[in-house]
């Protein structure tokens, strides 16, 4: 067992005392200032920032697009909140061209970029203004505030991670150029110079100006209609008055349109798209409705999203009040609505309460799945529920099973000796999933149910910790029952490896018939007739081609998709099943298929282990080898580092420029 270390939010904090000359700030419609954590498990070890310092409160960006150049930049002017000791500020950047750095009068400030360091890029030291902000009047005692502001000019680098810049050809209507951002994990430090830590929870605020007839959304609340200014541009203003971490900062632009679903939400899309977009999400007031009935208030207000071009490399990606989305999951009969009901319940877990260090990913993303699955049981029904369960159940299982279950990548908690980026994500998702189904039900779901909720209450807006989480748990839920403790085994699940002794299993019936079925196949290939494949469920469907034995012939790949008609599937969770299927048999119809496929998605849980099978045969590595020198450059910089590691790929050298 570990021992729970306390955390303090910092003593300076509360110490500030107002001296030397000032200037005001304007904080009437901010929350307050998220403290910042400083217990071991706390420390994030991908920044160069010295939160304990000083620390970034509030961003201001005005910024102009360049889709010619790639590039975004134009100011940041930072709110700080500094030690009365403390002489500079430590921020992120990787690749940002700093140009000056002032105070608000434009007083220049001594600032340097260091070393880099691969993979996390370099640190921007600034000096802090001799002059210090006003202290707001009226703000409580003990209340947080700002003590310096500073700007910094800037232009982000065309090669920037999180930013993907797509050609008209690779959008659906092929004639407007798109952006979007993918910050997380720690990516925004490409295109925003602050301090990029999940611990590091900031307000924000941003004015962005774009070529006509783009528009452009953010994951803040937008301020009034666009304004038109001179260039052919207009200029959008957005607002995140909650305390967010950094890399929940996101944009995207493009020839999109607006569908409103309900009072609270709708959903943009390139107008090709947007109608199908908009029938695939109309269930979104019902899920909004079940996460608040579950565990409390919905505290952002609006909950849109956008359903982005194929390019993007994750099913979805929960930036606040601006969901983003794959268009993968658009079957046409909301089969892969799963994905909306996890990105919405981010909304309390991840972005209301979210991890204080990469190492703590289960939080964010073991919680959410969990959330997910309960708000798919309250609109779609428990069956549907159960079987997505035992499908999560099944991906853990053989994850582990493929790794071994000694594995330091199967912690739910990334322990010290390996990346958190290295941890798997059925340990993250998946495990984070069974953990929290196996508490509540043996501690019961209305009393896990309260618990959880005022977890969320007790820590909105704020940073944790997975041994806050327990020791929370240990405190509300065990109450010192020594009987409950041994049979929850916490620590266990939260530090240790595998799969524990007392995992919830999934309900047998959820599959029973598919299960049936596929040991029918397995003993004599006896297929399901159309009309039953036809009438199975998604996940009945995913279920089945999961179960298929690993080494098929091509009488059967044929026979499958002869009688199943897989090739032809519209729900490209199957599709990607049959290819996945097909290609590590060697099948050669399945070739063009696969080719097809990986030209339009970008999606990286489809691309990475499509490219592994093809890469795991003699058969296969030339055909990979020629698809991926095709595809790769309409890959986002994230599936581009996985597949390059799979192929051990090798860009081609830039020709040198004539002089």
């Amino acid at each position: 067992m570990r021992a729970y270390v306390s955390f303090l939010v910092l003593p300076f904090l509360f110490l500030l005392a107002a001296c030397g000359s000032m200037t005001s700030q304007d904080t009437s419609e901010r929350a307050k200032i998220a403290p910042i954590l400083t217990s071991e498990q706390a420390f994030d070890d991908q920044t160069f920032a010295k939160p304990q310092e000083a620390r970034v409160t509030h961003l201001d960006l005005d910024l102009v697009m360049d889709f010619d150049a790639k590039t975004i930049g134009g100011t940041a002017i930072l709110d700080v909140l500094a030690t009365e000791g403390a002489s500079e500020i430590v921020l992120d950047s990787n690749g940002l061209r700093i140009s000056a750095v002032t105070d608000e009068a434009g007083n220049a400030l001594e600032f340097n970029l260091g070393e880099t360091v691969e993979g996390k890029g370099e640190p921007l030291t600034i000096q802090l203004p001799a002059q210090k902000l006003e202290r707001p009047a009226g703000l409580a005692e003990g209340e947080l505030a700002a003590t310096h502001r500073i700007v910094v000019e800037y232009l982000s680098a065309p090669e920037a991670e999180a930013l993907q810049w797509l050609s008209p050809e690779q959008t659906a209507g092929g004639e407007h150029p798109f952006l979007f951002s993918q910050g997380q994990a720690i990516n925004n430090r490409t295109w925003i110079p602050t301090q990029d830590s999940p611990g590091i929870r900031q307000t924000w605020e941003a004015t962005v100006s774009a070529p006509e007839p783009l528009n452009v959304v953010m994951s803040g609340v937008v301020q009034g209609d666009p304004e038109a200014v001179d260039g052919n541009r207009r200029d959008f203003r957005f607002e995140m008055n909650h305390p967010v971490p950094p890399y929940l900062i996101a944009i995207a632009a493009g020839n999109i349109e607006f569908r409103e679903l309900g009072s609270r939400s709708g959903v943009w899309a390139e107008p090709e798209t947007i109608e199908a977009a908009a029938q695939e999400v109309g269930d979104t007031e019902e899920m909004i409705d079940a996460g608040i009935a579950l565990f409390g208030d919905y505290r952002w207000g609006r909950y849109d999203m956008i359903v982005l071009p194929p390019a993007f490399p994750y099913g979805g990606m929960e930036n606040p009040v601006m969901t983003f989305l794959t268009p993968t999951f658009i079957a046409g009969d909301r089969s892969n609505n799963g994905l909306v009901a996890h990105e919405l319940a981010h909304s309390w877990s991840g972005n209301l309460t979210t991890y204080a260090s990469w190492r703590d990913g289960w939080l964010n993303e073991g919680v959410t799945s969990y959330i997910e699955n309960r708000i798919v049981e309250e609109v779609y029904g428990k069956a549907r529920a159960e079987q997505e369960y035992a499908l999560s159940y099944a991906g853990l299982v053989g994850g582990i099973d493929d790794i071994g279950a000694d594995n330091p990548a199967t912690a739910m908690r990334s322990p010290d000796e390996i990346s958190p980026f290295d941890t798997r994500g059925f340990a993250i998702y998946d495990k984070g999933t069974v953990f929290l189904r196996t508490v509540e039900n043996m501690v019961g779901r209305e009393k896990f149910d309260d618990w959880l909720t005022q977890w969320f209450d007790n820590h909105a807006f704020e940073p944790v910790t997975s041994e806050m989480f327990l020791a929370d748990l240990r405190e509300k839920l065990v109450a010192g029952d020594a009987d409950l403790e041994k049979r929850l085994m916490l620590d266990e699940w939260v530090y240790g490896t595998g799969l524990p002794e007392n995992a919830w299993k999934p309900d047998a019936s959820a599959f029973a018939e598919v299960d049936g079925t596929v040991a029918a196949y397995a003993k004599d290939s006896t297929l399901p007739d159309a009309a039953v494949w036809g009438g199975w469920t998604a996940a009945e469907q995913q279920r089945f081609l999961e179960e298929l034995p690993d080494e098929l012939s091509s009488e059967q790949l044929s026979a499958l998709d002869t009688t199943l008609g897989l090739s032809q599937a519209e729900n490209n969770e199957v599709l990607f099943l049959w290819l996945k299927a097909a290609l590590r048999n060697e099948y050669d119809p399945a070739v063009p298929q696969a080719e097809r496929f990986l030209g339009r998605v970008g999606r990286n849980k489809f691309v990475s282990p499509l490219f592994s099978a093809l890469n795991d045969t003699a058969w296969g590595k030339p055909i990979a080898q020629r698809i991926y020198a095709e595809t790769r450059a309409t890959y986002h910089a994230y599936t581009r580092s996985r597949v390059d590691e799979i192929l051990q790929y090798e860009a081609p050298a830039e020709k040198a420029k004539p002089e």
